[in-house]
């Protein structure tokens, strides 16, 4: 029987030991549409789309019964993206250990690895024409590269690193240079070696082998035809003479495959050799045609950017697109060298290479990796047992609720509810310079504040805007607790060790935020459940305490962000789920229900809390948003902010941050347009109907109007009335309690 593959849905016919490339050209399919075939895996011309997976080079691809093949970049269109669930086999990732790393089994790289062999060194080898595909070389040295049989290596040398690639043929840039039935000598040949008639060819610079050819001289002015070649004009001495044929073969030098060398030239183990360590012939300057397929760029762009001052490599890179494609300039950088040298008279070096020389799948990229893109809680398994919809929030995955939200929001307000908050920012900051250094970063006096007590914070920058909120905990005069949103943690903590190195102090900040889980006990009930877990006495407000809750050890803060009694439990994360169980099991009576985002989102905007990066904006100032009472400038010394707000608080306010009230269930989205007077003067940051308050509450900027805020605005075409928070509960006594 005849083998076949499939090609755009109808199968076709392919030899033993094709490449898929060589079976579908036989059957008259371009895989690309057009554009000159190198059959060296230098080029855009051959990828399609292989057995679901895009960007693959047919012509380094064997064929096989069944495959499915689709030409998705005919035409310079994209692939799709994949619809539905698809589903793709994990990739996995094999780490090797030896002493050299030849890439390439040329002459050379065969040469090497022989020479390697007699010094008594360990050496793995990689060829491409075997499937094994090297993709980048990083510090380590170590060598990543991918197999047919759909694994990723991890190959780490201890003395070499050895390029030895080879080197790509030049493609020819002239008009019409995109059609079909143009190939490089090399690629000639061995389609006429697989069996391919390639008609009349005709052979420009150095010819074919193997088969039948006329050759010319000379420079190539453009291809005739339309999809096809149905000719080729050549300028010889001045005269330009047109040639028929079918096919063209163009033999117009080399330059090295050096894009790895390239990528690890400040890795003093990789040196390349052979061919892929040679200069690279420079071909005539483009005058017309397309100088990079994968971006479209041609000469007629190449001139725009020039005439724009874009005149050094890495800016005509980026300025165009040029060589950031499938191909990473393999194509198009001959070419791009030829035109900067014709225009600078300077021959310029090749750009940077990429960290992937190669396409390659989001599957191969994890291949080894053991973490999770998003971060995810210790007790994620658990939300998910419990049938919680899970989203991504800042950087972690969280519960959005876990099927019913009302249920959720009024175990708050009038039981008991506990919510997974391990995603905050948990840090130490200890040393004989603490004080001295948290004095500097905030703008709070913390010198006032008590062992055992808590006080709420803001993170300004140098300009006195805000950059984030959270607790300052004192344990001791040398050690501090430091609670951050989860949102912020990574950047506050980036922030705080800045200039705790700047000032210097003698500090030592700890991020714990990984290796502590924390649990929220919030509502009417909270004391009571925790009464029961091991907590003999209710804490004050704003307290904390180390205590062992349900049989786990844990740090409490006295706190609310839901307007409800709460207690923050810090523990070890490997507790995290004994802890969550023990609590769910001592309130069943209570009527206790976890809680997710959905309930919080609303609890903590009925109390008139802000989310910063979501209340505020890159210019809030503290007295922007009603927290200059956080300030103190009298406090006897420098912080950073200070001068900014000295000067700022002198010139009149334009706008604040303020809330709303809507007699309605339905309320306006987030950055619904805020309108006074026919003007417009604000946005919307934060809405959510409110249960308790059977309307809809919001925060929002609103600008001044001839010096006063005003009191009736128009949202969403809806009368929204201006009014101080918090919305509910506003003299505490509930969080308090």
């Amino acid at each position: 029987n005849p083998m076949r593959l499939i090609v755009d849905g109808s199968p076709i016919e392919y030899q033993a030991g094709d490449k898929l490339l060589t079976a579908m050209l036989r059957s008259g399919l371009h895989p690309t549409g057009g554009g000159c075939i190198c059959m060296g895996g230098d080029c855009p011309h051959c990828l399609a789309t292989v057995d679901g997976v895009s960007y693959i080079r047919t012509c380094q691809t064997h064929a096989s019964p069944g495959m499915i093949v689709s030409r998705d970049h005919t035409d310079g269109a994209y692939p799709p993206l994949p619809e539905g669930n698809v589903h793709h086999e994990e990739v996995h990732a094999r780490n090797l250990h030896c002493d050299v790393v030849v890439i390439g089994q040329g002459e050379s790289g065969q040469a090497a690895a022989e020479a390697a062999i007699d010094e008594g060194k360990s050496v793995i080898t990689l060829d491409a024409a075997q499937g094994e595909e090297a993709v980048g070389i990083y510090v380590g040295p170590l060598v990543v590269a991918r197999t047919a049989a759909g694994e990723m290596l991890h190959i780490h040398a201890k003395t070499d690193v050895i390029v030895a690639t080879g080197a790509a043929e030049i493609h020819p840039v002239a008009p019409g240079n995109e059609m079909q039935g143009i190939y490089t000598a090399r690629a000639a040949s061995e389609l006429a070696a697989g069996g391919l008639d390639l008609g009349k060819v005709i052979a420009v610079g150095t010819p074919p082998t193997g088969m039948a050819y006329t050759s010319v001289e000379g420079r190539i002015v453009r291809f005739e035809g339309d999809d096809k070649v149905t000719g080729v004009v050549i300028e010889h001495d001045g005269t330009e003479t047109s040639y028929a044929c079918d096919s063209v073969s163009v033999g117009l030098g080399y330059h090295p495959r050096n894009a790895l060398a390239r990528m690890g030239h400040d890795i003093p183990e990789v040196r390349a050799v052979g061919d892929a360590a040679s200069k690279s012939d420079i071909p005539p300057c483009p005058t017309a045609g397309t100088v990079c397929v994968c971006s479209g760029i041609g000469v007629a762009e190449l001139d725009d950017i020039w005439d724009r001052g874009f005149q050094d490599m890495e800016l005509v890179k980026r300025g165009t697109l040029a060589g950031t494609g499938t191909c990473q300039g393999s194509v198009c950088l001959p070419h791009l060298r030829s035109y900067l040298q014709d225009r600078g008279k300077e021959l310029q070096d090749p750009f940077t290479a990429r960290p992937l020389t190669r396409q390659v799948t989001l599957g191969e990229i994890a291949a080894g990796g053991h973490h999770a893109a998003m971060a995810e809680t210790p007790l994620h398994a658990e939300h998910v047992r419990l049938g919680a919809q899970m989203e991504r929030f800042g950087h972690w995955w969280r519960p959005w609720n876990y099927g019913d939200w009302q249920a959720e929001y009024w175990a708050v307000r009038e039981a008991v509810s506990i919510m997974d908050v391990s995603t905050l920012g948990k840090m130490i900051v200890k040393g004989p310079d603490a004080l001295a250094f948290l004095e500097k970063v905030y703008p709070t006096n913390v010198s006032t504040i008590r062992k055992g007590r808590s006080r709420y914070v803001l993170l300004l920058n140098e300009a006195g805007f805000v950059m984030d909120d959270g607790l300052i905990c004192k344990e001791s005069d040398t050690e501090y607790i430091l609670s951050i949103t989860s949102g912020g943690s990574s950047h506050s903590e980036m922030w705080l060790r800045d200039w705790a190195t700047s000032g210097p102090y003698d500090v030592r900040i700890i991020n714990q935020t990984m290796t502590l889980g924390a649990i929220n006990v919030t509502g009417p009930y909270a004391s009571e459940l925790l009464r029961r877990a091991g907590l003999e006495k209710p804490m004050k407000f704003m307290r904390h305490m180390k205590a062992e809750i349900a049989g786990v050890e844990c740090r409490i803060f006295r706190l609310s962000f839901t307007g409800e009694a709460s207690y923050e439990l810090h523990h070890p994360a490997a507790d995290s789920l004994k802890l969550w169980r023990a609590l769910m099991e001592l309130g069943e009576d209570l009527g206790i229900k976890p809680h997710g985002l959905d309930a919080l989102t609303r609890l903590r905007l009925e109390k008139g809390h802000v989310i910063v990066g979501q209340d505020t904006d890159y210019d809030s100032t503290p007295r922007r948003i009603h927290h200059d009472w956080m300030v103190k400038l009298d406090k006897g010394m420098d912080f950073l902010g200070r001068d900014a707000l000295l000067r700022t608080n002198e010139v009149e306010l334009d706008k604040m941050l303020v809330g709303f009230e809507m007699d309605t269930v339905d309320e306006p989205h987030e950055g619904a347009t805020i309108w006074a007077n026919e003007e417009y003067v604000g946005y919307v940051t934060s809405r959510t109907y409110s249960p308790v308050l059977g309307k809809s509450v919001m925060l929002g900027w609103l600008y001044y109007q001839n010096g006063e805020l005003p009191m009736e605005v128009t949202i969403d075409g809806r009368l929204a009335k201006r009014t101080d928070v918090p919305f509910y509960d506003k003299e505490a006594a509930r969080a308090r309690a």
